[in-house]
């Protein structure tokens, strides 16, 4: 059995060791469906576990080849001298047990265009997430249709979508439409119960709990009224400015607390983080104040834990929809449900 260890530097920073993170979304990547723990991480200095301890995890656990991986930029003094003294080491302690030791990962130009996306989120993401789709725009009238066929038709000429399933495809072409961005292609994750729970909700009249305003004003209530839900956000309310001003918490984490309860079958986040940590928290308490499924779709966008809350929330058992990088915002969360409630009304 292969075992893979991927090793960081370690901070005296508690909350900047994240490498389990990566570690989990790495053994999803390449080894889907596995239940094993394949994938360990471990840290050079400050943190735990070290190297050693992954190693001898890997050994206890039955593994017979475990490849490292240094998560390091360049093949400076940690990878070059401090890592491979660990694993001579290992060598004499487990003779029977072959390692494997990867390069740094260096220069690549995957590298280069994640350096291009965040120089162009941080031009584009404050307009980007202060843009107030209206629900005309959100869902075009009869007199924009041409248009918006005409957009469509401009999308399947410029990508290729004939890898996408055919349940999530309308999703994926209705993000892009709305954010003139291909790369969502690549980045929405699905549940794999995401459509139809999200369906299933639409149609069983359930409502739409939103993080702020402009997502709940964008998306279609037309559509959705006719299953008989309503889309709703807490973020206003009186009681919610009190409580956030009383206890320190943000506006967005206590509208969270507020609004999930009784009939809410989807919940749409586009700008808060800390609403999207807040929902995964409550529904992996032991007592969630809502038992039947419900969809969340998650797409915060910004600098300060949006793509780490999006991480977590593609590690988690109930349905979602998110996209794994800092881009997201009111848009596309409007895109997605939109979709889905078009969806709901043509099967």
């Amino acid at each position: 059995m292969d075992n893979i260890i991927l090793i960081g530097h370690g901070s005296p920073l508690e909350n900047a060791n994240t490498m389990d993170r990566i570690g989990r979304l790495l053994h999803r990547r390449i080894h889907a469906g596995c239940s094993n723990n394949c994938v360990k991480i471990a840290y050079l200095q400050f943190a735990a576990p070290d190297i050693m301890g992954a190693i001898a995890e890997c050994v206890n656990g039955g593994a017979e080849r475990i490849i490292i991986q240094p998560y390091f930029l360049y093949a400076g003094m940690h990878v070059t001298k401090d890592i491979p003294a660990v694993i001579t080491e290992a060598e004499k302690m487990y003779p029977g047990i072959e390692f494997i030791y990867t390069e740094a990962l260096g220069i690549h130009e995957g590298l280069v265009q994640i350096v291009v996306e965040r120089i162009e989120e941080c031009m584009n993401v404050k307009s980007m997430s202060q843009e107030t789709p209206s629900e005309e725009n959100a869902f075009p009238k009869e007199s924009q249709h041409p248009i918006e066929k005409k957009s469509f038709e401009i999308i399947a000429e410029e990508i290729d979508l004939s890898d996408v399933p055919a349940e999530r495809l309308s999703v994926i072409k209705r993000v892009i439409h709305a954010t003139a961005d291909f790369e969502f292609k690549e980045t929405l994750v699905f549940h794999s119960e995401a459509i139809k729970t999200g369906i299933d909700a639409i149609r069983s009249g359930k409502d739409i709990l939103t993080d702020i305003e402009m997502v709940r004003a964008g998306i279609n209530k037309r559509l959705l009224e006719r299953w008989g839900g309503k889309v709703i956000s807490k973020i206003s309310d009186d009681d919610v400015v009190w409580i956030s001003q009383k206890t320190g918490k943000t506006r967005a984490e206590v509208a969270m607390e507020k609004g999930i309860a009784g009939n809410v079958g989807i919940i749409a986040i586009g700008n808060a983080p800390t609403a999207l940590l807040k929902v995964i928290e409550i529904l992996n308490s032991s007592h969630p104040p809502i038992t039947q499924p419900m969809l969340v779709v998650g797409v915060p966008v910004g600098f300060v834990e949006a793509l780490e809350s999006k991480m977590l929330l593609s590690l988690q058992k109930f349905p979602f929809i998110t996209n794994l990088s800092r881009k997201g915002g009111t848009p596309v969360a409007v895109a997605v449900v939109n979709a889905l409630l078009t969806m709901a009304g043509e099967e």
